[in-house]
């Protein structure tokens, strides 16, 4: 007799950040995370990342909202806030200072532009403050060890790092105050019992070390899948840096049509005439993201 406990039901989620109006390469991440939630008959919720308040846009997380509404993406339960678990975020912060899994770190930018080896994702911290004996410091790094970790993502297939040769202990205070993006999103996705994570590729190389804090704190891990991002013409991400427009609420049909085509799902021609309900009608029944294996990039304009 089989006793495998059966298999969690699905939740997915979509989390943009405050930081601007919903561009299109975020509305790739919306409609592929949205699909997969579908199709796998899981619940697809929403989660507005709003704990980095120098960067927020007065007014953005209500046009996103809005937006994701107008294209008739339909989550499941309230609009989640990040901001809510924010005294979660603290708690665990302190369980690995007090375990000392994390130290408090002195070093700025600047010092570690002299002093640090650079590395394919950025300075490889030198283990400078691990001592403890960083007084008055604010920022706190998580101590991270050599072992490989392995991620095996449904799109992109292995990735393996080594944490602290390849980026060094990295940062889960920063210097203002706030809590990183990286133990952020670890508590969010456990607390709101996500099991799959679809986003773009650019995060792929976070995945480490989420998985390393997840293992830390005894959390479980989500399944992965990192599609590809859409780039403009100079192969630049289509973000809210570089400038990427806000897309038209008054195009539904033509927009998402566009998105299907940069996700290789290949809808028919005169899809995009017709009423919004009948394009997701289409991709629902004919989702296949095993057209995005490998891929990194896909021209967004």
């Amino acid at each position: 007799m089989n006793t495998d406990p059966a298999p969690a039901p699905y939740v997915g989620r979509f989390a943009p950040s405050p930081t601007g109006p919903l561009h299109f390469g975020s509305l790739l991440a919306a409609v592929a995370s949205y699909l997969e939630a579908r199709v796998r008959g899981g619940r697809w919720l929403v989660r507005i990342e709003d704990i980095d308040p120098p960067r927020e846009q007065a007014g953005a997380a209500e046009a996103i909202v809005r937006c994701l509404e107008a294209y008739g993406l339909r989550w499941d339960g309230p609009v989640l806030r990040q901001s809510r678990n924010e005294p979660r975020h603290r708690a665990a912060l302190q369980r690995l200072l007090a375990a000392g899994l994390a130290y408090p770190c002195r070093c700025t930018r600047r010092m570690l532009a002299r002093t640090a080896r650079q590395g394919a994702m950025g300075p490889i911290y030198p283990g400078t403050c691990r001592d403890g004996s960083a007084s008055g410091a604010r920022a706190v790094r998580v101590r991270t060890g050599d072992e490989p970790i392995v991620v095996f993502d449904r799109l992109q297939g292995r990735l393996e790092q080594r944490l602290e040769s390849e980026l060094g202990d990295f940062v889960i205070r920063r210097r203002d105050g706030l809590i990183a993006y990286q133990l952020a999103v670890v508590i969010d996705d456990a607390v709101d019992g996500i099991t799959d994570v679809v986003r773009g590729v650019d995060l792929l190389d976070s995945t480490p070390r989420q998985v390393h804090l997840q293992r830390l704190l005894g959390l479980p891990t989500p399944t992965y899948m990192h599609i590809p991002i859409a780039v403009d013409t100079g192969g630049e991400k289509l973000s809210k840096q570089t400038g990427a427009p806000a897309i038209n609420p008054d195009t539904v049909a033509p927009t998402l049509c566009r998105a299907l085509d940069c996700l290789r799902q290949a809808p028919p021609a005169g899809l995009s005439r017709e009423a919004p309900d009948a394009v997701w009608d289409w991709a629902l029944a004919h989702w296949r993201p095993e057209t995005l294996h490998s891929l990194t990039h896909v021209p967004g304009v």
